[in-house]
């Protein structure tokens, strides 16, 4: 059962971070953010962040989970998010607020002490405990061959590590370190007024992009398959892709070898090959009423037209 408080939402519109001007690339650093956005907006994002232990594998990926630049001009349209400069706001809060930032980290520093204190006693904790099982074993053995005498003192090597040794850590203790996973507190919460340009986006891709989201389908990167979103009729973890979705110009020119070769990849990998574009309302001759009713989402003067290649042949 889903608990109440996961399906909240955050406080909106949210930070969107920006972390470089040159190569622009839009991260979500909220756990709380990235599982709203899944279930209530069906945005999947990619994670990026490796594990300490293992910096070097890239299959168990978490946060933070980086955002096409398409969902992340679909959350700025819709009031839901802006975009925060990360380099800024960082220099910002560092230099308004260095208290804050020392009494931040002197507790950190406190906290990872204590969590390293507590694995250490629980280390020591277990392996008295060994040591306490081998002892009683190593009695129960001596006994069947011989009578322990009572008044005989014992003189077994693990008398020694009985009680747990109540002496506190040695000051050479390595502390445990706690990355959170957003940067406030310390820092306050970025602000609107700090927002950074919206993202660059291919207008044909965004039109598809935007038209299928519309229609309640989750989006994906599609570069493993050669095409732009790997479409999804719902969540990935429960749905195999539908499409592999490829957005054009209404009025490009698509080589027929291309076309072909695109279709048997999408019925190959047992997919629909999907391409479309945005047509202007005007031209009376490309669309019917019934389309024109049908997009809603799409602005006044353009609606989305999608096409399905499958290959049938040998």
């Amino acid at each position: 059962m889903i608990a109440q408080d996961s399906l909240s939402a955050p406080d909106l519109p949210f930070p969107i971070f920006q972390i470089s001007h040159t190569i622009r690339r839009y991260l979500l650093y909220d756990i709380n953010t990235v599982t709203w956005l899944r279930r209530t907006h069906n945005i999947l994002g990619v994670f990026i962040g490796s594990l300490p232990q293992s910096p070097q594998q890239n299959i168990f990926l978490g946060l933070p989970l980086e955002l096409q630049p398409e969902e992340a001009t679909l959350l700025l349209e819709k009031g839901l998010a802006f975009i925060a400069d990360d380099l800024q706001i960082h220099k910002k809060a560092i230099n308004s607020s260095p208290k804050g930032l020392t009494e931040y980290k002197a507790t950190a520093r406190r906290e990872a002490f204590a969590t390293a204190k507590a694995v250490v006693n629980h280390k020591q904790l277990k392996t008295q405990e060994v040591l306490q099982r081998l002892n009683v074993d190593s009695l129960a053995i001596s006994s069947r061959g011989k009578t322990i005498d009572k008044d005989e003192p014992d003189e077994s090597i693990f008398d020694a590590a009985q009680e747990p040794s109540s002496e506190p850590i040695s000051s050479g203790t390595v502390p445990y370190s706690s990355t959170p996973t957003t940067s406030y507190p310390p820092m306050a919460t970025p602000s609107k007024h700090s927002s950074s340009p919206l993202p660059e986006v291919n207008a044909s891709s965004y039109a598809l992009f935007k038209h299928l989201h519309a229609s309640g389908y989750f989006m994906s990167p599609g570069l493993r398959f050669g095409c732009q979103f790997s479409v999804y009729p719902g969540d990935p973890l429960r749905f195999h892709s539908h499409f592999l979705a490829m957005g054009h110009d209404w009025d490009e020119e698509i080589d027929i070898l291309d076309l072909i070769g695109d279709g048997r990849l999408g019925t190959g990998v047992k997919k629909g090959w999907l391409i479309g574009g945005a047509v202007k309302n005007s031209d009376t001759n490309a669309i019917t009423k019934n389309a024109q009713s049908s997009a809603a989402e799409d602005s006044e003067d353009f609606h989305v037209r999608t096409f399905c290649v499958e290959w049938g042949g040998m």
